[in-house]
C-alpha cells in the first residue's frame, strides 16, 4: 500500500505523520514509543491499510517532527495529547481506533479517558499500564537520555539490534530499516538516534505523568491490552488489573518477548487486525 509523507502544524509545532490507505472510511491512528518513530509500524500499516486510512506521526521532538522549543512544558502527555487533538481535527476525523506502543498507549489511555472519549472506538495498549515500574524507567533513562554517536550505519544498526532486542524477532531488513528511518548526523558526520535528548526531561519535570488509573477507568472504548511475557515496564499484575477495571480490557501475552512487541509477526498482527475489526 503507497505511504506518502505529510506535515502539519499542529499545537504550534510541526508534526510530521505518513498515511496509508487514504481513501478508506475509517480511520486508525498508530503512535510508537518514547525514543521511536512512526516508521516502527511499517509492518502493520501496510497491512492495516487494506481496510483503514492509517496515520502514524512521529511525535515532538522525534524523527521528522519539529522539536520543542520550549522541553519542560512540551515533552509531556498533555502536550502530546494537544498534538494528537489537533491532527485528528485538522484531518477531519470524528470517530478513530488508536494503537500506541508504550509511551504511544499511555498517551492513547491519557485521550481515551478524557479529550477524545467516545471518539476512539477501539484502543490497543501495546505493553504499558497506567503506572510504570521504577528499574524500567531507570533503563530507559540511561539509554534515551544520552544517545551515543557512531561512525557508520552498521555501527548504528548494531546499537538499535542490541538495545531493541526485547521486541522480538525483526528480519534483517526490518533492522536496516529501523536504522535508516530513525537516525541523524550531527555536525561532525557521526550518526546518531533521530530524538531530541531532552524529551526523557518529562520524567524530572512531570514525575506523575504515566499514573492514569483514575484516567484509565474512564476509558469506554473497547480496549486490548498486548503484553511481551518478559517486559519489565508493565508488570503482570498491574496487567491483570486492567482486566477488571475500566473498559475490562483483553489481554494477550507474547512469551520470549519484552517491552515492547514490534507488531511485525503474524501472531501479533492476527490479534491486532481481528481486534479492530470488532
Amino acid at each position: 500500500m503507497a505511504m506518502t509523507s505529510n506535515y502539519l502544524t499542529c499545537a504550534g509545532r510541526e508534526i510530521h505523520y505518513t498515511e496509508r490507505g487514504q481513501d478508506n472510511p475509517e480511520t486508525v491512528i498508530m503512535w510508537h514509543g518514547l525514543a521511536r518513530t512512526g516508521r516502527d509500524f511499517d509492518i502493520a500499516a501496510d497491512l492495516l491499510a487494506r481496510s483503514y486510512r492509517v496515520i502514524c506521526p512521529d511525535t515532538v521532538g522525534r524523527g521528522l517532527s519539529q522539536w520543542a522549543e520550549d522541553p519542560k512544558k512540551e515533552y509531556c502527555l498533555a502536550f502530546y495529547g494537544d498534538i494528537a487533538v489537533d491532527l485528528v481535527s485538522q484531518l477531519r476525523i470524528e470517530k478513530l481506533r488508536w494503537v500506541g506502543t508504550s509511551m504511544g498507549g499511555a498517551i492513547g489511555i491519557h485521550l481515551a479517558g478524557d479529550r477524545l472519549q467516545g471518539r476512539i472506538s477501539h484502543l490497543v495498549i501495546n505493553d504499558i499500564g497506567p503506572q510504570l515500574a521504577p528499574a524500567a524507567v531507570e533503563r530507559i533513562l540511561i539509554y534515551a537520555g544520552s544517545p551515543p554517536a557512531v561512525a557508520t550505519m552498521a555501527q548504528l544498526e548494531h546499537m538499535l539490534r542490541t538495545i531493541y532486542e526485547p521486541f522480538g524477532y525483526m528480519s534483517d531488513e526490518e533492522w536496516r530499516s529501523m536504522a535508516e528511518s530513525s537516525s541523524r548526523r550531527l555536525e561532525n558526520g557521526k550518526w546518531t538516534i533521530h530524538y531530541d535528548p531532552k524529551m526523557v526531561e518529562q520524567f524530572v519535570h512531570h514525575p506523575t505523568d504515566y499514573d492514569q488509573w483514575d484516567t484509565y477507568d474512564r476509558v469506554t472504548a473497547k480496549t486490548l491490552l498486548m503484553r511481551g511475557a518478559k517486559s519489565d515496564l508493565l508488570l503482570r499484575e498491574w496487567a491483570e488489573d486492567m482486566t477488571r477495571r475500566g473498559p475490562c480490557c483483553k489481554f494477550v501475552e507474547y512469551e520470549g518477548i519484552g517491552h515492547a512487541p514490534a507488531l511485525n509477526v503474524p501472531d501479533q498482527l492476527d490479534v491486532l487486525t481481528a481486534f479492530l475489526a470488532e
